[in-house]
């Protein structure tokens, strides 16, 4: 059977093909439907119809094989489980020999597990046995890729697959006719010469925004990768008071179902825990399923005396306390009174049952860096990777700094040269794998279109670059 659409405008981006998509596949929600999407550019369309057919949402990770003077002509695809599809035609018009064939597979094969293991990390592939399959990527041009990936969740038990793309040339289905029971379409314009021409937004999807919508996918009940129960702790979001060294700090924990880590906010002066800002960045990590805790350094007493917003053995000490409250380190003073002792009465909080088991990140702004930094060197290999937006590492003293061991991302605005200066200054005595990016047409605050999330973007990638999976997750 074969649905095509007849009346085609462009697309505004992949979200809205996917919306038009999910229009004509409503009657395959169900049960026993799995939706399974090409990355990256079939993620974004896959996920709006996943979301309408209440269906787990999965991938099938493809990688086209293109000719070597022309990549972005396909002479043909591999996948997952070995397959291999070639266009016979396109390798003898385009004269590619078989080992500049080889080479181009090599190289291909090796970004096919990369992205595998970025995406997927230690879930199983979706169950398809006997299942209603949908594939979708976000258009066709050659139609290599979604061959194999037809052939793949064949090879894997569909009972039925579905191949479902927002555009695709007119003779598509001449094309693929034979590798699945059902051919959908929203438009065969005409002329077609690629597929970016009919979206008015075709950049390029990166891997944090796959990995973000995988994650929704998940907290939205469809069950996601491996579409099993989620092996992280339960969605919570909630206030909490954490005693510290005689003072209670309050803090805003947010942890998304199935999270791979935790991201502790170190705020800097004249912030806190709702500071729009590192809110809007938390929410982001959030989305790509990092829980994250925002909480205050001093109590409201202590930032009257300005020296206190300064001090960075005192913020970086509490950091490492409420660190080990996640669970991250082993803390045991031999003093029974001392309120930082597991089990103290005046600790309610600790341990925190639903990071348990969630390697830790460390994000600082401001005079937050140096704090960060602090506590990095303190813990040693309990934190695993550290963020700096817009501060200032120069006021960590030259100790700690080379004692850090965690991979660090400098983010700094193109307008704020005097930070600018002093994070390359902080930079060269790191001891540890480190970057520093700098953000166009971005000032300190990072107030400027675009500029914080951009930082979202670059946070979420860096932690999900260095955090391990964690180890029996949500296990108190």
């Amino acid at each position: 059977m074969h649905v095509t659409g007849t009346h085609f405008t462009r697309f505004a981006d992949r979200t809205e093909a996917g919306r038009r998509l999910a229009a004509r596949l409503g009657r395959l929600a169900g049960p026993d439907t799995v939706v399974v999407a090409l990355p990256r550019g079939g993620v974004p369309v896959a996920a709006e119809v996943a979301s309408a057919l209440g269906a787990p949402l999965d991938i099938c990770v493809i990688r086209k094989l293109g000719v070597p003077y022309q990549p972005e002509l396909g002479m043909g695809a591999i996948g997952e489980d070995g397959v291999r599809v070639l266009n016979e035609q396109v390798i003898r018009f385009s004269a590619v020999t078989d080992e500049q064939l080889a080479e181009v597979e090599r190289q291909e094969r090796a970004e096919l597990a990369r992205r595998a293991r970025r995406y997927r990390g230690d879930r199983p592939p979706a169950d398809l046995r006997g299942r209603t399959v949908v594939v979708v990527d976000d258009g066709i041009a050659t139609g290599s890729t979604a061959r194999a990936a037809c052939r793949i969740v064949r090879e894997r038990g569909a009972a039925r697959v579905v191949l479902a793309v927002p555009v695709a040339p007119a003779d598509w289905t001449e094309r693929l006719d034979e590798v699945a029971d059902e051919l959908v379409c929203v438009g065969t314009p005409s002329p077609f010469f690629a597929i970016g021409e009919f979206y008015t937004d075709f950049s390029q999807t990166q891997d944090e925004e796959v990995l973000r919508l995988l994650a929704k996918a998940r907290e939205g009940g469809g069950g996601g990768i491996g579409s099993g129960p989620s092996t992280g702790p339960a969605a919570v979001d909630r206030e909490l008071l954490l005693p510290v060294a005689g003072v209670r700090l309050a803090g805003r924990l947010t942890v998304p179902a199935g999270a791979r880590g935790v991201v502790v906010f170190a705020h800097g002066s004249g912030s806190g825990r709702l500071s729009p800002r590192n809110r809007h960045v938390a929410e982001y990590l959030n989305h790509t399923g990092l829980a994250t805790l925002l909480f205050d350094l001093l109590t409201e007493d202590e930032e009257a005396d300005r020296r206190n917003v300064f001090d960075v053995a005192l913020l970086g000490s509490r950091l490492s306390a409420v660190a080990r409250r996640l669970g991250a380190a082993e803390h045991t003073p031999d003093d029974p009174d001392d309120p930082d002792r597991p089990n103290h009465p005046d600790r309610p909080d600790d341990p925190v049952p639903e990071t348990q088991g969630l390697p830790l990140g460390l994000f600082g702004a401001s005079t937050g860096a140096a704090a960060a930094l602090h506590t990095a060197a303190d813990l040693g290999p309990a934190v695993r990777a550290v963020v700096s937006r817009g501060g200032r590492p120069d006021l960590a003293t030259p100790d700690v700094l080379t004692r850090v061991r965690a991979p660090t991302l400098l983010l700094v605005g193109s307008l704020d040269p005097t930070v600018l200066d002093l994070n390359r200054q902080a930079r060269s005595r790191l001891r540890c794998a480190s970057e520093l990016m700098v953000v166009p047409r971005a000032s300190h605050l990072f107030e400027e279109p675009g500029t914080l999330d951009r930082v979202a973007e670059l946070a979420s990638g860096w932690f999900l670059r260095h955090l391990p999976l964690p180890v029996n997750p949500g296990s108190a």
